[in-house]
């Protein structure tokens, strides 16, 4: 019976819903692709063994090596928005792990930069491998005017959302990968 609730709320709009037929139909898919997001999302957690707090930090290191930057604890402090604390402890769970090492800053012998090590980047590709393949198959069976199609009704989509919660500050931080 909770899982009935839950199912329901997560298929239930709080708004009005679309006027046509269509338009339901396509809402309805947009509502069960983030249900199927979040399932997802759970079962790549639940394969890595590790917590939220470490997973996503272990997301973001590997993410910025993919973009070749070098990230501090300071760094992950900030992107985690918690406390030096629990940071430290995430950060000693993960090199304990093997899934992360310390690397002295070159000009500061104080200071040093996490590096995720390729067993981590195996377990963040290998959590995300079969999600991220399932999308790219279906967008590649797409003809180009479908692809079109969609793309453009999900931009307008996120645009209409982002006037709600402000602008998106993706352009210069990292962001995880889903």
């Amino acid at each position: 019976m909770p899982q009935t609730v839950v199912l329901h709320e997560r298929q239930h709009l709080y708004a009005a819903q679309p006027k046509t037929d269509i338009g339901r139909r396509l809402s309805d898919a947009l509502l069960a692709l983030r249900r199927a997001e979040n399932a997802h999302a759970d079962r790549a957690l639940h394969s890595t063994r590790l917590g939220t707090l470490d997973f996503t930090a272990l997301r973001y290191l590997v993410q910025a090596q993919r973009d070749e930057r070098m990230l501090s604890p300071k760094d992950v402090i900030v992107m985690l928005n918690t406390s030096s604390a629990t940071v430290t402890n995430v950060i000693e769970r993960l090199v304990n792990r093997g899934y992360v090492t310390r690397v002295s800053h070159p000009r500061d012998r104080r200071a040093h930069y996490l590096v995720p090590t390729q067993a981590a980047v195996e377990l963040v590709e290998s959590a995300y491998h079969d999600h991220h393949a399932a999308i790219v198959n279906v967008i590649d069976s797409l003809g180009e005017s479908e692809s079109a199609a969609a793309a453009e009704v999900i931009e307008a989509i996120v645009r209409q959302l982002d006037t709600i919660a402000g602008p998106r500050q993706d352009t210069d931080t990292v962001a995880p990968q889903l």
